[in-house]
């Protein structure tokens, strides 16, 4: 499954505001390019803490 589009619309980076790139493969994650975070999406579920999020 993926990430549904009504939801793609709304979020944001939580550290900065800014547009998520959201990524399918390898693996399904959103990405802040301005902070240069990846956000995981676990079950269908983004997981939006900032201390989790890895850096790329």
């Amino acid at each position: 499954m993926s990430l549904a589009a009504e939801l793609l619309e709304i979020l944001v980076c939580p550290q900065c505001k800014g547009a998520l790139e959201y990524r399918t493969a390898p693996k399904e994650e959103l990405a802040c390019n301005t902070c240069r975070l990846i956000y995981a999406v676990e079950d269908d579920i983004p997981i939006m803490l900032i201390d989790e999020a890895a850096k790329f």
